[in-house]
């Protein structure tokens, strides 16, 4: 539920922010309850970060979605493999969880090394452990985004380490 123009074409709707690609989802899944979870965070993390609940360095996550049933269904989900869950609102408001805003995959990473080849990087995001997210980091995040086309945009003066691409 990612949209990656390189992957997957440009695709008008979205490019222009009239639909988020959830919606877009949503809408070719007609009578589903869709809920956009477990999105923002790489494979190799998502695997390796998982916590107890009330662990110190359990991190959180976004969800959205248009119904609120659902979304209950999926942030319990969320708690048994090992994450929180933080609400971000409707999907017309997933846009603030997308690729290249603030809360996609880099805040989970932790500080990225500069200067490194690329098979170094490649090890390095494979061999680092990442570092928790919490709820209130997720929201502010998520607050801090600036919708753009094809997903958001930084907020100018955010630094933390947040990178726009992935390796």
């Amino acid at each position: 539920m990612n949209y990656y123009p390189q992957r997957d074409d440009r695709i008008a709707e979205l490019d222009a922010g009239e639909v988020t690609a959830s919606e877009l989802v949503q809408r070719h899944l007609n009578g589903s309850r869709l809920v956009k979870a477990l999105h923002n965070m790489d494979y190799h993390r998502l695997f390796t970060r998982a916590r107890p609940s009330g662990a110190a360095d359990r991190s959180a996550l976004p969800v959205s979605g248009d119904h609120e049933d659902a979304k209950t269904e999926v942030v319990w989900f969320m708690d048994v493999i090992g994450y929180d869950a933080v609400d971000i609102g409707t999907l017309a408001e997933s846009w603030r969880s997308e690729p290249g805003t603030p809360v996609y995959v880099w805040p989970y990473l932790g500080e990225h090394p500069e200067g490194l080849g690329q098979e170094e990087a490649e090890r390095w995001f494979r061999e680092t452990p990442g570092r928790p997210v919490t709820a209130d980091q997720v929201r502010e995040l998520a607050a801090q985004v600036v919708r753009g086309p094809a997903g958001g945009t930084f907020v100018p003066g955010y630094v933390p380490g947040v990178r726009t691409r992935t390796v």
